[in-house]
């Protein structure tokens, strides 16, 4: 596998867009025709069959894929806006930035929802979620964030899963930043809607995202939709009957793309694979931190692979700004932070990412320790 960044002035160390292969770009430099079969058959319609078999162990034609047009974002909106009927009700289990923007989807909707806030860094509550459950017979569908990158927590999707599972309920997961790279199976976890986006752990860059669901579900969703071009059952129906047809005009630059990265997904060795390789990642940056006196913002029980949030410097002279450039010059990019309750900054471990890389980071980030020097 290529490992040379020599095409780009620093890596990227973000939870996505993040660092891509040379392979991965190259495969953009072609012009492609959204009406054409060498298209629609030969990239779409394989994306969507390869897919499947990611979230499976053995295959189910129970289960059934589809891409959508825009941001990881749009195709949250999109489930939640296809998937809830008008009489439903929408539970959201909220710790972070983007079980927030969930709810703030069913809020613009114009759907009945109800918020589980369990805190920024802290996992929900099952026992309370059981009891809200039990207590709220209008809720049909729950929603979950697998990996929630404001804070890296990995929440715990199969015990969430089993509960609504047992309330008879729907679940929706936002997979976006871990699908891929976590070992997460659709019938383990009772997943119902599964969302995730092409410029995360799969290793593609922006453009679409894409939706794994049980047929049954999205069968039901027939004029549904609150929106024309975010109707997922639309979508599907017209993938279906044109063999790889999108209903609007495709990214097909990106697309082409994330086949590319789809194959070098399968030549590492499949997801359990790229999960070891993230999980060194992320082991090696939180010891090489901590022996540097960064304080990690989760215990370890709690910290998924992909992205770490560490306790901002208390020293008076230290600004993350200050701290960003200095590592960018040296070829590295990582993120501010962007929860409310305590001042952090963030570092992703997915990507394009080895470990020989994590290690240099640390050389670059001793060197950019200026407030150290000046204490």
């Amino acid at each position: 596998m290529e490992r040379s960044h020599d095409e780009n002035p620093y890596l990227l160390l973000t939870p996505g867009p993040l660092s891509t292969s040379p392979a991965v770009r190259r495969a953009m430099l072609r012009d492609w025709c959204t009406w054409d079969d060498d298209y629609n058959v030969g990239v779409v319609q394989v994306i969507r069959e390869k897919r499947l078999r990611l979230a499976m162990r053995d295959g189910d034609a129970a289960i059934t894929s589809v891409l959508m047009q825009g941001s990881g974002t749009f195709c949250v909106e999109a489930v939640v806006g296809t998937a809830l009927p008008r009489e439903g009700k929408l539970l959201v289990l909220s710790n972070g930035v983007y079980g927030r923007r969930i709810a703030q989807i069913a809020k613009v909707l114009d759907i009945p929802h109800v918020v589980h806030e369990s805190g920024e860094g802290r996992p929900p509550d099952l026992a309370r979620l059981r009891s809200e459950l039990r207590a709220d017979l209008q809720i049909t569908h729950v929603a979950v964030v697998h990996g929630e990158t404001s804070t890296g927590m990995l929440n715990p999707v199969e015990e969430v899963g089993a509960l609504v599972k047992e309330a008879g309920r729907s679940l929706i997961v936002d997979a976006m930043s871990t699908f891929g790279g976590v070992p997460l199976d659709f019938e383990t976890c009772g997943v119902d809607w599964l969302v995730s986006s092409s410029n995360k752990c799969i290793q593609g860059v922006p453009g679409f995202g894409f939706v794994l669901v049980r047929r049954g579900q999205l069968e039901a969703c027939a004029g549904r939709a609150r929106s024309l071009s975010l109707d997922v059952y639309d979508q599907w129906r017209t993938m279906e009957t044109g063999r790889g047809k999108w209903r609007f005009t495709s990214p097909t630059h990106t697309v082409r793309a994330f086949l590319q990265a789809l194959v070098e997904l399968e030549e590492e060795g499949g997801v359990a694979a790229r999960h070891a390789r993230y999980a060194t990642n992320q082991r090696l940056l939180r010891d090489g931190m901590l022996a540097l006196g960064f304080e990690p913002l989760l215990p370890t029980e709690w910290q998924s692979p992909i992205i770490t949030a560490f306790h901002a410097p208390a020293h008076p002279d230290y600004r993350f700004a200050d701290f960003y450039g200095r590592l960018k010059q040296q070829g590295f990019v990582i993120y501010p932070g962007s929860i409310t309750e305590t001042p952090t900054f963030r570092i992703g471990t997915i990507g394009h990412v080895f470990p020989e890389d994590v290690k240099r980071l640390l050389g670059a980030v001793r060197g950019a320790m200026y407030w150290s020097k000046a204490a």
